[in-house]
């Protein structure tokens, strides 16, 4: 038991910073992704026998992404965002002259936290990740043509707020 238990630390402390950021990309917000990270874990942690021998951050990070969507449901709140707000949040935030090629984290982090859930969810998977369409039709429990068509709408959706994303492409270009 002693050696299972060294197996999940070191497991834990290789992998929590990429896993934790993950979670902050998802969800947006620092404490809560901590709290998915840390439920995750314990979930893990139940099961580690069973999966430290073949991929356990797939498994954490399916286990991330469903708690996520399960919190979403279950709290059903939405912030509205007026995108067409000419001198809102995103006005503030022009480009520096010379840079206009190149976007900041921060700029993209701002722009994922105005995204609805499950387009902030797919887009994190897709291009955070590298995962395919099925992979995060899988890891979201959602339909491959629901992940083209949020992916379509989020990447629309961020055009407008950072015009610089235009070197985007559309999914399933």
């Amino acid at each position: 038991m002693q050696e299972l238990g060294e197996d999940f630390v070191a497991f834990v402390r290789a992998r929590q910073g990429a896993l934790l950021r993950s979670a902050y990309l998802i969800c947006g917000d620092h404490h809560l992704a901590e709290d998915l990270l840390q439920d995750a874990l314990a979930k893990l942690a139940k099961r580690w026998e069973r999966v430290r021998d073949e991929q356990p951050e797939a498994y954490v990070r399916k286990i991330l992404y469903r708690d996520t969507i399960s919190r979403w449901r279950r709290s059903r709140r939405e912030v509205l965002v007026d995108h067409q707000d000419p001198g809102g949040l995103m006005a503030a935030r022009a480009l520096p002259d010379g840079a206009t090629a190149w976007l900041t984290a921060d700029q993209v982090r701002e722009a994922l936290r105005l995204l609805p859930p499950r387009q902030r969810a797919v887009m994190v998977l897709r291009y955070f990740e590298g995962l395919s369409e099925a992979e995060i039709a899988s890891a979201l429990g959602i339909a491959q043509g629901t992940v083209k068509s949020q992916a379509s709408d989020a990447i629309r959706t961020l055009r407008r707020l950072i015009p610089a994303v235009d070197h985007l492409p559309e999914e399933g270009s």
